[in-house]
């Protein structure tokens, strides 16, 4: 009999597996505990912003018309305990208040309202980013509280989602780890990425510490280098070097590699940051704290380039206080296709800036509700010329792709000044200079 599926959490990353699943071909029950996420997601809309979801979405979603009807939602814990044979927990894990440590409290609710009905042989697996230790203590509770017994078994199953590419990194997924404990758990898990894994995914059997630690290692790996080509962005400005040949240069190293060392701004949103820090406070937690305390410098070198660039947009305009200048800021969400602006660099750099008087005009594709939600005292504009019209200096600060398809001859022509900052290094310089703007990127002062 075929595998029956549910996802617990139909945020980002539940609303994907859940869609991924059913797009697999199994039937699928999605439990959420906000009812407005249950209304959207059965009329076949995403909570979010990501491309390709929706169709996806509406491909599965019982009574859309045309739809295969395998994708189901509910907010019934009863219901969900009786169709799944396997449950997927892909709650949110937030960085705790006032603390670096996870917020693990929506996993432990999780874990606690499903337990009660599973009165069978069922397979729980966690997708959550969680501190290390955290499967074997759920595990243990699983087993105390489940009517089934040892017969609830749990496994741990991380993601690696990436905002704007997530579909196609559900479907097919550059690897996919899981860490368990029975040969029964790795057949069921195997059965369920049976058609990726025939389509070349590497499928990584290991433990539950690994499983644990092998997302949070992959966060902290991917910040350090992007913090360590911002580190290098701040010595070439202090020399006159160029950041973006040295990132070519050394890029073609097989060893490094040329993926994320473009220097800029650094990095956002709801996963990097606060995994990180995470990832400290559990160190500190075992007793190894020294292990991971480049982590701090990481992340300090990060929040850095923020400051950087606000002084560096004060310096284009004369060195004065920002009273009277018109900032002109391409780009709210924290990366591009996406409109997550949690711990966005954009907003946080324009948030600055109005805080000490400018007045600042915001434009995002598709951050702009999310990014008035947050910040709604920044101005916002309904296309990029709008935001630039009479703008003393233009930041670019989100890598669109409409961004970097902008005529700045046509920009020129509203802006009072034509002063452009680069945020991302990802704007073709000489363009805009032709077109007879002041450009400047960081690490890169010549430029």
């Amino acid at each position: 009999m075929a595998l029956k599926i549910t996802v617990i959490g139909t945020g980002y990353l539940g609303a994907t597996h859940a869609a991924a699943m059913a797009e697999l071909g199994f039937e699928v029950l999605g439990l959420d505990v906000v009812p407005e996420k249950i209304d959207k997601l059965r009329r076949g809309e995403v909570p979010m912003y990501e491309p390709g979801l929706e169709e996806l979405l509406r491909r599965h979603v019982a009574g859309i018309e045309g739809s295969t009807g395998r994708l189901r939602f509910t907010m019934d814990w009863a219901e969900l305990g009786e169709f799944g044979d396997v449950h997927f927990v892909c709650v949110n894990t937030p960085q705790r208040h006032g603390e670096y440590a996870c917020d693990m409290s929506y996993v432990d609710s999780a874990i606690a309202s499903l337990a009660p009905h599973l009165k069978g042989p069922a397979l729980v697996v966690g997708k959550s980013t969680v501190p290390v230790g955290s499967a074997d203590r759920l595990a243990a509770y699983l087993a105390e509280h489940a009517p089934a017994g040892a017969d609830a078994e749990l496994a741990w199953n991380p993601e690696f989602l990436r905002e704007g590419f997530a579909v196609q990194d559900t479907l097919r997924p550059d690897r996919i780890v899981v860490g368990v404990r029975s040969e029964r758990s790795e057949k069921l898990l195997r059965e369920v990425y049976a058609t990726p894994v025939e389509e070349g995914s590497p499928f990584v059997v290991t433990d539950f510490p690994t499983a644990e630690l092998v997302k949070t290692s992959a966060n902290s790996f991917l910040a350090t280098k992007i913090s360590f080509i911002n580190a290098m962005a701040e010595l070439c400005e202090a020399t006159g070097g160029d950041v973006a040949k040295l990132a070519e240069a050394i890029g073609y190293d097989d060893r490094i590699g040329r993926k994320f060392l473009r220097a800029g701004i650094g990095f956002g949103g709801g996963c990097l940051p606060k995994d990180i820090r995470a990832f400290m406070a559990r160190a500190g937690e075992l007793g190894a704290d020294q292990a991971l305390t480049f982590l701090r410098e990481i992340d300090s070198i990060n929040m850095r380039q923020r400051g950087r660039m606000v002084e560096l947009t004060r310096q284009e305009l004369g060195g004065g206080p920002f009273l009277g200048k018109r900032v002109a800021v391409l780009g709210a969400t924290f990366k591009p296709d996406s409109d997550d602006v949690r711990d966005s660099p954009a907003l946080n750099v324009a948030g600055q800036i109005h805080l000490q008087g400018g007045q600042v005009t915001v434009y995002d594709p598709k951050g702009m509700d999310n990014a008035r939600s947050l910040f709604p005292t920044l101005g916002y504009a309904d296309s990029a010329l709008e935001a630039v019209r009479g703008a003393h200096v233009v930041l670019h600060l989100t890598e669109w792709r409409e961004f970097r398809e902008l005529d700045p001859a046509k920009l020129g022509e509203v802006a009072a000044e034509r002063v452009v900052l680069d945020g991302r290094n990802a704007l073709d310089a000489e363009a805009w200079r032709r077109a007879g703007w002041r450009f400047r990127a960081m690490g890169r002062p010549g430029a």
